[in-house]
């Protein structure tokens, strides 16, 4: 597809781990951006605002860098990767220590604008 169709956001350090930020971001994939808004809105899932900010981002330049009509934006692809991990130690018994990993994830999201196409020139 044209490059100048697709607008990009990322987000390289959210606190959660990826199997977590996954399952938020594959509900958001191939919905029109309006409709992926108002899913993330209303979900239940504490991670889910921070891919709403990434989102809206994605939106943003699409509108401001790329001019393309925010009507027929679809998030055509949403991706995660793991970044960083914060190790953290408690302590146990016997004077031992276990440690605690706090893992770091990233996240990209692109938005294309499709023209969609009416009941009356799929049947010309």
């Amino acid at each position: 597809m044209d490059n100048k169709m697709i607008a990009i956001a990322k987000d390289n350090t959210i606190r959660v781990s990826s199997l977590k930020l996954a399952n938020v971001v594959r509900s958001i994939v191939n919905l029109k951006a309006s409709k992926a808004v108002n899913q993330l809105k209303f979900s239940q899932k504490r991670i889910s605002l921070n891919v709403l900010k990434v989102l809206n981002a994605a939106i943003a330049n699409a509108e401001n860098n790329k001019q393309l009509d925010i009507d027929n934006l679809f998030v055509k692809e949403a991706y995660v990767g793991k970044s960083l991990h914060m190790k953290r130690f408690r302590p146990r018994a016997k004077g031992r220590a276990s440690s605690i990993i706090k893992p770091f994830s990233k996240l990209t999201v692109i938005v294309e604008e499709r023209k969609e196409i009416s009941n009356k020139e799929e049947s010309k």
